[in-house]
């Protein structure tokens, strides 16, 4: 179901109408969050655990569900990595298990996390409890993926899909060839959309050298994305929520739990890097039905910059051993020096280079690692696991990867109707021209 199309009622609605208590797995701690705030102020009994939670407040909230207390309860799938989560949970009453961004599942998907791979475990678990998987961005592949990681067949599932229906999306390209373009087509948005926006860009430093010509031109603007301080990113997500800041700057980190009605332009000053991250930021735009552009700005430089982030995403099976002996040889160096300190030993050369980043970001995923080197209490705590060994399984990670961005290339390219090429995109063929798209008119 599209971006904003009202995924989560599906599973909130029907977990008030059962006797027993509805587990929700879900990625993101903030959108967790988000979820709850509006459940409570609603008066549902709602909560979730997750890292970010005391240990006495995880136990008191995990007590309350088992005893029928919670309705609703969030979880990140790597919950079910814990002897005394698991131990409890056995003993409730589940009515029902929400998959929430279920593309995470697959290891094809734009934003696979491996625990969700063991969801049919967890199923098991909790006694198989009816299970409603839900995503806006599921490629044919991908709702195989999960169709298989939730443990079942073909004929145990039902699929609904609404295809990309958001009439109200004009979709736009533009071809920039230098920084003068670029601002150029910015500006023209900027007036002719007077309500809120959100530019997206694909570098830190490219986003901020913009807010600087944004700023000086008199246009007010909050900056977003994951070097900020976390207090300074509540702020601007707080203030553009209460219309506070009508525009935003931002990385893709800006975008999850929010929900926005009036959202009335959705620009990317770069392209991003698939047409499933294209397509659930487009989606933040005219919630509430009315007329919203959403404009690709489209450099061949930055399809450079894309592919060296592609590049750097995907380390190979050497460097991956080569990190876990030195994290593992080294842990308390590591913790009293730092993330810095790994760069300086695993050859840091380029400046662009963030295989580090990549590779304690997967350690952690899978489960090897736990704690932060910020913290200074990061611990190796498991063994490297097949996948990261397997020179094949990454080097075809790598190449799904570049095919995701030359589908960026062609939606540019395409001269057919931009809604059609993306409803083809994610298997829903036959879907008529939208006369709504600068392709179509």
């Amino acid at each position: 179901m599209p971006t904003g199309g009202g995924k989560s009622i599906c599973y909130q609605l029907p977990a008030l109408m059962f006797d027993g208590g509805t587990i929700v797995i879900s990625p993101l701690i903030a959108l967790m969050q988000d979820q709850v705030d509006a459940l409570k102020k609603k008066n549902i009994p709602a909560d979730f655990i997750n890292s970010a939670v005391t240990l006495g407040r995880r136990k008191e909230r995990l007590k309350k569900f088992v005893d029928g207390k919670i309705k609703l309860l969030y979880v990140t799938p790597e919950r079910f990595r814990k002897k005394d989560f698991v131990d409890a949970i056995k003993t409730a009453n589940v009515s029902m298990l929400a998959v929430d961004e279920a593309h995470c599942i697959s290891e094809w998907g734009h934003d696979f996390r491996p625990d969700y791979s063991r969801i049919a475990e967890f199923r098991e678990i909790i006694n198989n409890p009816l299970t409603i998987a839900l995503t806006a961005t599921a490629t044919p592949v991908v709702q195989k993926d999960i169709i298989s990681k939730l443990g079942l067949t073909k004929s145990e599932i039902k699929i609904f899909h609404e295809g990309i229906e958001r009439p109200n999306l004009r979709l736009e390209t533009t071809d920039v060839y230098d920084e003068k373009e670029t601002l150029d087509a910015i500006y023209k948005v900027l007036d002719k959309y007077k309500g809120p926006g959100i530019i997206y860009f694909a570098l830190i430093k490219k986003l901020e050298y913009y807010s600087q010509i944004l700023g000086d031109k008199g246009f007010k603007h909050g900056i977003y994305h994951g070097k900020l301080e976390p207090l300074q990113r509540k702020r601007t997500q707080r203030n553009f929520l209460s219309g506070k800041q009508n525009l935003i700057l931002a990385t893709n980190a800006f975008g999850m739990g929010i929900d926005k009605p009036d959202i009335r332009f959705v620009i990317h000053a770069e392209i991003p890097s698939s047409i499933e991250s294209y397509y659930q930021e487009i989606g933040r735009a005219g919630r509430d039905g009315k007329d919203s552009l959403c404009m690709l700005l489209y450099n061949q430089q930055d399809l450079y910059t894309q592919m060296e982030f592609i590049k750097w995403a995907n380390p190979d099976s050497n460097y991956y051993s080569r990190m876990y002996d030195f994290l593992k040889n080294n842990i308390d160096a590591i913790n009293s020096m730092g993330a810095d300190y790994i760069r300086e030993q695993m050859s840091f050369k380029d400046k662009n280079d963030f295989r580090v980043e990549t590779v304690l970001a997967m350690l952690e995923r899978y489960g090897v690692t736990e704690g932060l080197v910020e913290n200074k209490n990061l611990q190796v705590v498991d063994e490297l696991p097949h996948e990261l060994h397997d020179d094949s399984y990454l080097k075809e990670k790598l190449l799904n990867d570049n095919k995701k961005l030359l589908s960026v290339v062609n939606y540019f390219k395409s001269i057919t109707c931009r809604r059609v090429f993306i409803s083809d995109y994610f298997g829903f063929h036959g879907e008529q021209p939208c006369s709504n798209c600068d392709a179509c008119n």
